[in-house]
């Protein structure tokens, strides 16, 4: 009792103490319904941070989006993927809002935007307005929420950032209300012999561990037996009330005999640093398994900052002879804690599971540049590429090459180069570098073409090829027939779509003037909206031009009637 009496003080004043580093009145909510989380700050996503929390939208778009106080528009984007429409608001006290996956933006911004876009002859846009030029006062509609760029649902993405360093930091330390009174839950345990000749468990490789729950509601895992320089790892995720999404934890603890061997939170971190997600993840593990092991020991490549105690970089030298005593605190920014014990026995076994032999005849050290020529293409990986030396598995071809696997996380990207000289000067025009999935099924890498090879930078390993793709994209109308009358219409709206190597570009005229067409790839659409006027004609012919990437290029015409 008096031990859950002292957790619930530590927590206590942690969150104090969190609140006295950020302002908790200045904001108001971005949305005037209740506040429920799809995603949290800091949650593991492929091979970054989530940067802010994802607001659930009631599974609608077009909720007003309002400015959480006064400032001034500093930053506006529109892209197909990532954050799609996205605002960034600058406020007087040093922090900037970011208000993301738009459906669009308010009179005065949207106005603004749609000139640059017609200026541009280009649907995707970045403006960076002169400071005060867009001001915002607090509760202002600023936009509406939506769907749009790496959306997988109506939500609104919404950020606080550092306005000097562009540093984000966890929106809920700012006052913000979500309710959540579920602990963290623990899915699995993990063990890791580090040193040469280390065991746990009389095996030589990361074994899983079993572990029973407790009567107060913790978590006891089976005695270890170990020896040698050994760390730990969990899989979990935290859950918030009224939702049933798995969202990340906000911090995990390791203390072993009473003292703190690692401890980190997602407070903040910089987006610089974000990939060396890929170090704190049991990569491989996640290639296999689709699942995210933290660990609780830090690896010499991990240059994230999120930690805020470290010894022997959560390492646990066990000795013969010696019992330890592990406990992993998993918590949420709301309190709730989930512990795990994991004694452990130092002595010496026999080994019984060994390491895998991951043996070839190409190694790779990380910290030099590698080349590797693999006859139907060549291979440079640039220093640093990856985060430790390995034996590395290449295959040569002779269209086909394969690179490892994806269970080796690639840090920088490196460059691919193919031969294309055996092709006719026709048909090289339609070829294009593609990585192949595991049915064999091609999707384009950027390709480019120049002294007479073909070349990709990439950071997925695999197997790549080159492919002919000689079809050209489709075009047909969705709201429309030819020669109809549309008078009473708010939008015209068509479908694109390529079967191999992927959509370029498109354009569109209206009698002649370019006309803005939204694009939302992941409906294969494209939208023009009549309140932009573009022209007054009552006969107007439309015309549009989809080129894929490798030049392949359909035109569709259609003419129809407007008053």
């Amino acid at each position: 009792m008096r031990s859950n009496f002292l957790l619930a003080l530590f927590f206590i004043a942690f969150q104090l103490s969190a609140q006295k580093k950020y302002p908790q009145d200045a904001f108001r909510s971005p949305l005037d319904i209740p506040l429920v989380l799809a995603g949290t700050f800091g949650e593991l996503r492929s091979n970054h941070f989530h940067s802010g929390m994802d607001i659930k939208t009631q599974q609608r778009e077009g909720l007003p989006v309002f400015a959480i106080g006064d400032g001034t528009v500093t930053r506006i984007k529109v892209s197909l993927w990532g954050y799609g429409k996205a605002l960034y608001v600058a406020h007087p006290n040093g922090y900037t809002s970011v208000y993301a996956h738009l459906q669009k933006f308010g009179p005065e911004i949207e106005e603004y935007v749609k000139k640059v876009q017609y200026q541009k002859q280009s649907y995707e846009v970045e403006m960076f307005p002169d400071y005060g030029e867009l001001k915002v006062n607090k509760g202002n509609t600023i936009a509406y929420s939506g769907n749009t760029g790496g959306s997988a649902g109506p939500h609104l993405h919404f950020e606080i950032r550092n306005s000097v360093n562009s540093k984000p930091t966890n929106p809920l330390l700012y006052g913000y209300e979500v309710r959540d009174a579920t602990d963290p839950t623990l899915l699995g345990l993990y063990g890791y012999p580090l040193s040469e000749n280390a065991l746990i468990n009389q095996s030589a490789k990361k074994i899983q561990l079993n572990y029973t729950r407790q009567s107060d509601g913790s978590f006891l895992a089976d005695k270890v037996i170990a020896s040698g320089t050994i760390g730990f790892g969990i899989n979990t995720f935290d859950r918030l009330d009224m939702a049933a999404n798995k969202n990340g934890v906000y911090a995990i603890k390791q203390s072993v005999n009473g003292r703190t061997y690692s401890e980190f939170d997602f407070e903040t971190f910089s987006f610089g640093e974000t990939r060396y997600i890929n170090t704190l993840i049991d990569y491989a593990h996640f290639y296999d398994h689709r699942q995210r092991i933290q660990k609780c020991f830090k690896e010499p490549y991990n240059h994230l900052s999120i930690y805020k105690s470290l010894y022997n970089d959560g390492k646990i030298k066990v000795e013969e002879g010696m019992s330890y005593n592990v406990e992993l605190l998993i918590s949420d920014l709301e309190g709730n804690t989930t512990k795990l014990i994991i004694p452990i026995e130092g002595k010496r076994e026999e080994e019984k599971i060994a390491k895998d032999d991951m043996t070839t005849e190409n190694f790779v050290v990380a910290t030099k540049p590698n080349n590797f020529d693999l006859g139907a293409a060549k291979v440079y990986f640039p220093a640093s590429t990856f985060y430790e030396d390995f034996f590395i598995n290449l295959e040569k071809g002779n269209d086909t090459i394969t690179i490892h696997n994806n269970s080796i996380a690639a840090h920088r990207n490196f460059t691919i180069s193919f031969d294309p000289s055996k092709y006719s000067a026709e048909d090289r025009k339609q070829l294009f570098i593609a990585h192949l999935d595991s049915k064999m099924r091609p999707s384009y890498s950027k390709t480019y073409k120049r002294d007479g090879s073909f070349t990709t930078r990439t950071r997925t390993l695999g197997t790549y090829t080159l492919v002919k793709d000689s079809v050209a994209p489709q075009i047909g109308p969705k709201n429309f027939k030819e020669k109809q009358w549309l008078s009473n219409y708010n939008y015209l709206s068509l479908s694109i779509s390529d079967d191999l190597s992927g959509i370029d570009s498109y354009s569109a005229t209206l009698n002649g003037k370019w006309i803005l067409m939204e694009y939302e790839p992941k409906t294969n659409t494209i939208t023009y909206d009549f309140d932009d006027n573009v022209t007054d004609e009552t006969e107007c012919e439309l015309k549009v031009t989809v080129t894929d990437n490798v030049g392949n290029s359909t035109t569709y015409t259609s003419t129809f009637f407007r008053k």
